[in-house]
């Protein structure tokens, strides 16, 4: 009796220092999870873009050009903000015909060549995903020309405007270094004197508006 006395004391010691022994047992907390964003745009990009332009009047037409520019973009922040050149090959235009006198017909077209911008950007990041708005300063030249080809006149004068833009768009980067982008722009530039033969006039302020798409490598 007494050693099953004392095997049984021994047996409740055993299992309160077994229990005591797994109290005490430290266990190694995990690492708290670093949220780190999968895209940057910080960098350098150059892109080519294309669209639509059209003015309040008839003027409207195609364009295409390219595009340079420096996205910065701080760790941890979604705010983006950049600096942007683009230059564009148009073919805006407006045409009208009339009858002089005698059904001797003078055509008279309005025609932006070609226009460009450097602009500001600032734009909110979400992942591969940037919503962003722009303006600065525009530029574009304008040629007018008159023909009647009745007489065999033709006169035509170019001027080169200026003044500021300002729009906004979307871009995505579909891979770590190209994206895409949908743009809208609102220009309004300064007038600009025309020597037609001789004859002098005020163009008075040219505005247009444009939607544009294209594509951009970012230098990584």
């Amino acid at each position: 009796m007494k050693r099953l006395l004392l095997a049984g004391v021994a047996l409740s010691v055993a299992s309160a220092a077994s229990a005591a022994d797994l109290r005490a047992r430290p266990y190694p907390k995990a690492a708290p999870a670093t949220v780190v964003a999968a895209y940057n745009w910080s960098g350098f990009y150059i892109g080519a873009m294309g669209g639509y332009g059209w003015d309040s009047g008839d003027a409207s037409g195609g364009f295409g050009g390219g595009t340079i520019g420096y996205n910065w973009q701080f760790p941890g922040s979604q705010f983006v903000f950049g600096v942007e050149v683009d230059a564009a090959g148009a073919s805006i235009k407006d045409s009208l015909t009339a009858d002089i006198g005698g059904g001797v017909l003078a055509t008279e077209e309005l025609k932006i060549n070609s226009f460009g911008s450097v602009t500001g950007r600032a734009g909110f990041a979400l992942d591969a995903a940037l919503v962003y708005a722009k303006g600065g300063f525009a530029w574009a030249n304008r040629k007018d020309s008159i023909s009647v080809p009745a007489l065999g006149v033709s006169l035509s004068d170019s001027q080169s405007h200026t003044g500021y833009t300002i729009g906004g768009g979307l871009e995505y980067l579909f891979t770590p270094n190209w994206s895409a982008k949908a743009e809208y722009m609102y220009t309004s530039l300064g007038s600009e004197t025309y020597n037609l033969g001789g004859d002098l006039f005020d163009s008075g302020t040219i505005d247009f508006h444009t939607i544009k798409v294209g594509v951009n490598y970012h230098f990584r």
